[in-house]
């Protein structure tokens, strides 16, 4: 049936003959699913490929489909009536078809449908949602006008259902039978469906309104979806039958009542509560109406706008232009809340329909429109009343004024095109008003807020519909003025509130960030220089600020704004030419303030957002002055003795500190592709660097070794290496030993540096715990770099932190650790140096916001936290069956690490493995209050196996040792949210099989009683959950 023409299309006749047959001799409703579905689907194909043929059937065709789809109740067979329906209906669009005879009896089987309540086992595999259903029961509903007498009043009473969903569904469906019975069908239902319509509204509105920052954008839909649908479809209605909805609105006592309300209270706040939730409702039908058309507009500007004028006592300018109001007693009296908040929602309206509309820049021909003349004629009142309330609310009274003043302000001042409401001076004087808010009333938070947002707003207006008229006086006025605040002055406003200032008014458009970047970039070469020159520390101070709100606002709009790469490779460059011609640095006290922290991650970030090609000039920039500034040459630096150059760098000067840490971030940040000059010196630099407990020099190697080519290129000279060679340099170079031993016998080590070099690490460092931690980090990092890009080298790694986790060596372990076990001898590690070794696992499997990420172009193999879980997990259960109990805590510690760092769903596939492990972890990590971070990310992990139906089977028979487990960290001291989470745990526990933990109820009711006297009421809380749920296991074992 759904062949083509080119491959034996059945013929019209056919198709005729197969719907007669189907009509004649199915009875559907007396077949099995499958077949009904079938025969159902032979219909519609029938209908839409067939349908001059199948027509040509006429009364027979209608009834036969009633009678097949008349009682259906499978979801699946559903979804094909309601479509069948819809067809049909296409098929007869005339009126005077044979559809019209039906149209009652088709109907009536449709409306037994709405509204849809779907319910399904949730065991069931259910491809059809409610959503799905219930949108082909609304095109069936709406396929045609002969079902308006009956699907009309339908849906009007379902309106005032109480069920939500019945509400829901009755206003989309009232919408789209609207748009398509047509304005004459509707007609009769005005009145009805106007009072159901603002029943709806007035009930479903939130009954105060909120005066924050975020409002001032706009009314936005409301968060209540039967509201939003509601103004929907009054809009498209209002569209409609523009008269006959309009004289129902005008008309309406309700919305009159409001109007004689209002007037009866100055303040917001005095309102009652029902009141302003009416209130509310008012102010947004009336939003709705005047923003559907001109015409409508037109119509709420002459029976509202000037009833809301007479109110608050504003008055028109006369012929002269000018105001019949004595603007001082207008600024001393105050003004109607109410009646302005509903003028301004009658304005912003307006806006809105004016910068939707199609005609904006034709304004001249629409001088005779009422709403123009009307707002023309009251502007300055307008302007005079919103200061008025501004004032008001400056005395100390509530934000309600203050926000309607703000808002109100804004409103008049974003008119677009030749629509403009106010002079140029008076635009002038509110944003003056606005920025000496910003720069003086800085203590109160709402109005600093809103009139930043406001300022905000008005700067994207600019932008946006190209009003060069006002943008000189905005950049003059806001732009600079703003911009001052970066340099030090005698302003009282907090510095981090200044910033907050500039990027918010920056961001409001390209050209002003362009502006706000020069000025914040000069703010920041001014104050690097005292900080460099003089070591001042309130430069200090001050650069740390501008820096973050570099990082955190500047580039990432740069970024998303595109064009302006450029921006961020000068500012790189230059934060370079600076420290370069800073010969005399007194810097070396400022870095306590986190000047250089900031600026690395500024620098990352810049670098991170160039091109290759721009990375390269920031490198070799870099370079240029690393390899000049340096204490030492590079070139010389692998010729010397390990010693002489770990005191080389421990002598370094502080700016040799700063331009290596600012060369690890760039070195951090480059894409692979970007060349870095003299690779293995920076190798040998940054290991010796490291040393120092430089850890952005660590992440910089780490970076290095995860980018680095496996292979040579064309073009690589002699001081460049791959990957492989720069392994070679880490392994082979001798600065991970750190024994007393001479020189010629440190070579004679390096002979075999593959065989036990990496084990120098664990037993020739005994006499300098700060080295050995030192050196531990490094290889984190490195190896973390390794392991993201699967290379095989990150093994050897992996096995030095395990050799460090030993208190002795052993014989006899599994051939994983044959290579850091065939000595037999005994360690001498200080407890801090094993600690971090157990923490170098989070250090390889964790995520890092400061380096090796996407957003530094790491090199990132899929899959490689499973892979990784997969190798070490297997060793570390076996080590810590053999190790002494000293090496075991920090073996658990280690093992806890991977765990928690290892995606949910990886853990999940091996959780009777993991179990056993991870119980004893929290057993052991419990001990001390040093590990209470760990054993809540442990616990969390816990937690999550329990709430997936696989865990819980794998849990269920290590039920016993959970529970006790569980129920001793109930009573951990040192942390809450462990004490929350282990009640958590139970209660999920309490699901299990009733034959595994009704044993453990009593145990665990005992530890319950006492977590209900617990200090913290987030632990009580979840204690009297799970006393329910444990309780009721009593009420399910008399059951079973």
């Amino acid at each position: 049936m759904r062949r083509k023409s080119s491959g034996g299309m059945v013929s019209g006749s056919d198709a005729k003959a197969v719907a007669e047959s189907y009509l004649q001799n199915l009875q559907v409703q007396s077949l099995g699913q499958y077949e009904r579905k079938l025969s159902f689907e032979l219909m519609e194909c029938l209908l839409e490929r067939y349908p001059n043929a199948v027509a040509s059937l006429g009364d027979t065709l209608i009834y036969g489909i009633c009678e097949s789809v008349d009682g259906e109740k499978d979801p699946h067979c559903l979804m094909l009536t309601f479509h069948i329906i819809e067809v049909l209906s296409r098929l007869f669009p005339d009126p005077s078809d044979a559809l019209a005879g039906f149209a009652h009896e088709l109907f009536e089987i449709l409306g037994c449908y709405f509204p849809i309540h779907f319910t399904h086992q949730k065991d069931e595999d259910m491809t059809i949602k409610r959503d799905d259903l219930a949108r082909a029961l609304m095109l069936a509903f709406s396929s045609t006008p002969l079902f308006e007498p009956y699907a009309i009043p339908l849906l009007l009473e379902k309106l005032s259902s109480s069920l939500q969903s019945a509400k829901l569904d009755s206003l989309r469906y009232l919408t789209d039978c609207t748009m398509k019975y047509g304005a004459d069908r509707m007609a009769k239902h005005i009145e009805a469906i106007w009072s159901s319509l603002k029943e709806a509204i007035f009930t479903s509105l939130d009954s105060v309104l909120l005066f924050t920052p975020e409002s001032l954008e706009g009314p936005d839909l409301p968060k209540n979806e039967i509201a939003a649908e509601a103004l929907s479809l009054l809009q498209k209605l209002i569209v409609q039958n523009t008269k006959l909805f309009l004289d129902l609105i005008v008309g309406d006592e309700d919305i009159s009542m409001i109007f004689n309300t209002i007037s009866n209270y100055k303040n917001y706040h005095e309102i009652p509560l029902e009141r302003k939730q009416r209130l509310n409702a008012v102010g947004r039908i009336l939003f709705t109406t005047a923003k559907a058309s001109q015409v409508s507009c037109n119509r709420v500007f002459e029976c509202f706008f000037s009833r809301l004028m007479d109110i608050l006592g504003l008055s028109a300018r006369n012929s002269s232009g000018q105001p019949y109001f004595d603007e001082s007693i207008l600024i001393s009296k105050r003004c109607n809340h109410g009646a302005l908040y509903l003028s301004i929602e009658i304005l912003s309206a307006c806006r809105d329909m004016i910068a939707s509309s199609e005609t904006i820049l034709a304004a001249t021909s629409h001088t005779e429109e009422t709403w123009k003349y009307l707002l023309q004629s009251f502007s300055p009142a307008l302007t005079m009343g919103f200061c008025s309330a501004f004032i008001c609310s400056s005395e100390g009274t509530h934000d309600a004024a203050t926000y309607i003043g703000v808002k109100g302000l804004l409103i008049l001042a974003t008119f677009p095109g030749g629509y403009s409401l106010i002079s140029k001076t008076v635009f002038e004087k509110i944003l003056v008003t606005f920025v000496s808010i910003i720069n003086e009333e800085y203590s109160k938070r709402l109005s600093w807020k809103l009139a930043l947002k406001a300022l905000g707003e008005i700067g994207s207006f600019i932008e946006r519909y190209h009003e060069s008229e006002k943008e000189p006086s905005y950049m003059d006025i806001v732009v600079e003025k703003i911009l001052s605040l970066a340099f030090v002055g005698d302003f009282g406003i907090p510095f981090p509130l200044r910033l907050e200032a500039l990027s918010d008014i920056g961001t409001s458009g390209r050209s002003y960030m362009l502006k706000v970047v020069q000025g914040l970039e000069e703010a920041i070469y001014a104050n690097l220089y005292e900080v460099y020159v003089h070591g001042s520390t309130s430069s200090a101070e001050i650069v740390t600020h501008l820096l973050k709100c570099y990082s955190d606002k500047v580039i990432p709009w740069v970024h998303c704004e595109k064009g302006f790469e450029e921006v961020l490779l000068q500012f790189a460059i230059n934060i370079w030419n600076q420290i370069e011609n800073s010969t005399h640095f007194n810097a070396s006290q400022t870095n306590k303030k986190g000047v250089l922290d900031v600026m690395m991650k500024a620098m990352k970030l810049a670098v991170a957002n160039c091109s290759e090609e721009k990375q390269n000039i920031i490198v070799q920039k870099s370079y240029n002055i690393l390899s000049s500034s340096i204490s030492f040459p590079l070139e010389e630096l692998l010729l010397q003795e390990r010693f002489q150059i770990a005191q080389e760098v421990d002598d370094s000067s502080s700016r040799d500190e700063w331009i290596l840490s600012l060369f690890a971030a760039v070195t951090i940040a480059v894409h692979p592709q970007t060349h870095i000059p003299n690779t293995r010196s920076i190798v040998s630099l940054f290991m010796t660097t490291l040393l120092k407990g430089n850890v952005v020099a660590a992440q910089a190697l780490g970076s290095m070794v995860n980018k680095l080519d496996l292979k040579s290129t064309r073009g690589q000279t002699s001081s460049d290496c791959t990957l492989e060679e720069a392994m070679d340099i880490i392994l082979n170079l001798s600065l991970w030993i750190f024994d007393t031993n001479s020189s010629s016998s440190i070579q004679s080590k390096m002979i075999s540096v593959h065989d036990t070099g990496l084990n120098d690490l664990s037993n020739g460092v005994g006499s300098c715990t700060s080295l050995q931690i030192h050196a531990i980090l490094g290889l984190a990092w490195i190896g973390k770099g390794l392991l993201m890009r699967g290379h095989e080298k990150v093994n050897d790694i992996t096995m030095v932190f395990l050799r460090c986790l030993q208190s002795s060596g052993r014989t006899g372990i599994s051939h994983q650790e044959k290579s850091i076990s065939e000595n037999n001898y005994k360690l001498d590690l200080h407890n801090s140096v094993m600690k971090t070794a157990a923490d170098a696992f989070q250090i390889l499997i964790g995520d890092c916001e400061q380096c090796l990420n996407r957003e530094f172009h790491a090199i990132i193999r899929p899959l490689y936290k499973q892979r990784f879980f997969s190798t070490i997990m297997p060793v570390l259960q076996s080590l810590v069956m053999k190790l002494e109990p000293l090496s075991r805590s920090f073996l658990f510690r280690a093992s806890a690490h991977v765990i928690i760092d290892t995606p949910l769903i990886v853990v999940l596939s091996d959780t009777k493995k993991v179990i056993p492990m991870l119980l004893d972890g929290l057993s052991v990590l419990s001990n001390d209050v040093v590990d209470k971070d760990v054993l809540y990310g442990l616990l969390l992990v816990l937690s999550g196996i329990l709430m997936d139906k696989n865990g819980q089977e794998a849990v269920s028979d290590s039920a016993h040792t959970v529970v006790n487990c569980l129920v001793d960290l109930t009573r951990y001291l040192h942390m809450t949210l462990v004490r929350e989470t282990a009640m958590q745990c139970l209660i999920a526990i309490s699901g299990l099989s009733h034959a595994r933990i009704y044993p453990m109820r009593t145990q665990v009711l005992q530890a319950v009683i006492k977590a209900l006297d617990d200090p913290k009421r987030a632990v009580r809380r979840e204690a009297i959950r799970c006393r329910q749920a444990w309780a009721s296991i009593a009420s399910r074992s008399l059951h079973f």
